[in-house]
């Protein structure tokens, strides 16, 4: 979701306004031009053939047929409308226009007097609303709605949808509330909506009202899912005494990104020292290589410290999509590179692989590990990934570049216009170009600035090495450190040129020893991106269970136009182990000799890519030559 941190007392750095930022041709220009030529376009249908719309309409009053779906069906649409409303502010586009003028007029039809809406609780059972606050999604939706809204009066300047939302939101106000109704919503998502909707309005009711439900978490009233108690819905402990991400990963980081939305509004101290105490948990013993969450299938769920099988990991597309939200908003509140950081790593990887290529196929969960078999689907019944993957990348420019009162930041790189304000009246355009991912060499022109000093601020990736900054082809004489920001001040002029090098090189990365799933093995990553073995890149009949890799051995990297869209492949060397003593057989008693292996050539391709020419065997874990396999 975008949000606006512009008047946020106890932000860092200010976000700019949608449309602030335009995505020049390069890595995720492309992206977005396939999320709106295909992506887009192509839920509208399944929103269709899903019954989505229908749903609606039954709403309404005349559609055909009875309610299809689950219970949170009206989320799919609000999603997609986010994502249709923030790519409108990237480009204007008449068809998608018209649908997302056919979707709004569709909810005000089916809101009722009083402003409630939810196709599932006036179709399917009108009698029970907010009866279910565990399950029901009621607020869930509701919180996707507002966003929805929001983005849609930034983008276009229309308040259509925005007066649907907040008569929604005013009538959450009449039930819940000090003196009303207490509880919270088994999935976490109003918090940090009511909390834009109150960025967009000023009205601080909607802000009181999520601090309400933040507060109402922890009292263990609702109920579990298979063995897992209140913490599955975050309502184990008050979220101010948390200390360790748990549950369901989706719920829980939506909670986080909730908590940090109240902290950059009301500067709430014990709210900050708890997502402090919540990221560090996570970052430390519960995080993917890929940037992605939730060790286990039930409950879609983290597990404990160190649990992060490959094979078995769920990691949900929508739960990579709520880290990036929470880091972004740790960002903006500290400043700090880390939250920059680990927003990149999701972004190129945990997130990207959600989508393939073409733009019409999704994953939902996202494994790092395969024997085969897996694919994206075009749909899915629970469908909550695929629409959230199309408005995260229709704002992708959003994570681009701040400001504050000193001077311009920047976040991602990515070719890019910038045209910011520093402050009233100091208006500042600077043009980035750049191949990154691929490359990482990135050059930023000043094209207009006033000739008054201001600081600029690049963050050096922490896996980068070697950084280094020029103006004007000068060197700029200031420290360029991996995890941290390379900052110039002076008085620019138009016309200026700043260049930053970062190396981009491939590298073996190591796990913990505590993960006992990867211990001994190894992974190759090669700037933002990491990357994976696929079958159909390696000799014909190699079995990736048998694979090791030489850790001694050079990496070589390799443009290639002719795969997957063009990519950069890193070939690594490596040995195939002779299994035929091992045929038919688990196990048998310890032998002190080595099992024969076979030097092999190791072709590793980007991981966001996988999947894309079959449902081949992949790993990203690659078991290192030298573990005496027997």
């Amino acid at each position: 979701m975008h949000i606006s941190t512009v008047s946020s007392p106890h932000a860092r750095w200010r976000t700019l306004p949608i449309g602030a930022i335009s995505l020049l041709e390069g890595f995720w220009s492309q992206k977005q031009n396939t999320n709106r030529q295909v992506s887009l376009r192509h839920t509208f249908q399944m929103l269709e053939q899903s019954g989505n719309w229908n749903n609606l309409k039954l709403a309404a009053g005349f559609g055909e047929g009875e309610y299809r779906g689950r219970v949170f069906m009206d989320a799919n649409v609000y999603n997609w409308l986010e994502g249709v409303s923030l790519d409108l502010a990237n480009f204007r586009d008449p068809e998608l226009e018209r649908m997302a003028g056919q979707a709004i007029d569709l909810l005000a039809a089916a809101q009722l007097e009083d402003g409630y809406l939810n196709s599932y609780y006036q179709v399917a059972e009108p009698g029970k609303r907010w009866t279910d606050l565990d399950y029901g999604h009621e607020l869930y939706c509701a919180g996707y709605l507002l966003e929805a809204a929001v983005a849609h009066h930034r983008a276009t300047g229309e308040t259509k949808l925005l007066d649907i939302a907040r008569r929604f939101a005013d009538h959450v106000a009449t039930v819940f509330g000090p003196g009303k109704r207490g509880g919270a919503c088994g999935h976490p998502e109003i918090e940090m909506a009511l909390v834009e909707l109150y960025r967009e309005t000023g009205e601080a009711r909607y802000l009181h009202l999520a601090s309400f439900f933040v507060d109402q978490r922890g009292r263990g009233k609702m109920r579990g899912m298979g063995w897992y108690g209140p913490e599955y819905h975050q309502d184990r402990v008050p979220v101010r005494e948390a200390s360790v991400v748990e549950g369901h990963a989706v719920r829980q980081l939506y909670l986080t990104a909730g908590m940090t939305d109240l902290y950059l509004e009301t500067g709430e101290e014990a709210l900050f020292e708890a997502v402090t105490r919540l990221w560090r948990d996570m970052t430390s013993k519960k995080v993917y290589i890929i940037g992605g969450f939730g060790a286990r299938f039930e409950g879609e769920s983290f597990g404990e410290a160190y649990e992060l099988p490959s094979d078995r990991c769920y990691c949900e597309t929508c739960a990579t999509i709520a880290s990036m939200m929470w880091n972004w908003r740790m960002l903006l509140t500290t400043g700090e590179a880390r939250y920059g950081d680990l927003l990149e790593r999701s972004l190129y990887n945990g997130f990207l692989s959600g989508v393939s290529l073409d733009g019409q196929r999704y994953f939902y969960f996202n494994p790092l590990m395969s024997q085969g078999g897996i694919e994206r689907l075009e749909w899915y019944d629970v469908a909550c990934c695929p629409p959230n993957l199309m408005r995260q990348i229709a704002m992708i420019g959003h994570y681009v570049a701040t400001v504050d009162e000193m001077g311009l930041q920047i976040h991602q790189y990515a070719s890019a216009k910038i045209e910011a304000e520093l402050e009233t009246g100091r208006p500042v355009v600077v043009r980035m170009e750049t191949d990154y991912p691929w490359d990482g060499r990135v050059k930023l022109t000043i094209e207009e600035t006033d000739g008054s000093a201001w600081r600029l601020a690049l963050r050096v990736p922490g896996w980068c090495e070697g950084a280094s900054l020029r103006i004007n082809g000068q060197a700029a004489g200031v420290p360029a450190i991996g995890g941290t920001y390379a900052t110039v001040e002076r008085s620019w002029q138009r016309g200026d040129v700043i260049d930053i090098d970062l190396p981009i090189v491939p590298r073996l990365t190591q796990p913990n020893p505590r993960i006992d799933a990867t211990r001994g093995s190894l992974a190759i990553e090669r700037g933002p991106l990491v990357y994976c073995l696929e079958e159909a890149d390696q000799a014909l009949g190699l079995n990736l269970l048998d694979v090791r890799i030489d850790p001694e051995a050079p990496l070589r990297a390799t443009w290639r136009e002719d795969l997957l869209g063009g990519v950069i492949a890193v070939e690594a060397q490596g040995a195939v182990v002779d299994m035929s003593a091992w045929q038919d057989r688990l196990y048998r008693p310890m032998r002190s000799e080595s099992l024969p292996q076979q030097a092999v050539k190791l072709t590793a391709v980007p991981y966001y890519a996988w999947a894309n020419r079959g449902p081949g065997a992949m790993r990203v874990w690659i078991p290192r030559m030298g573990m005496h396999d027997r």
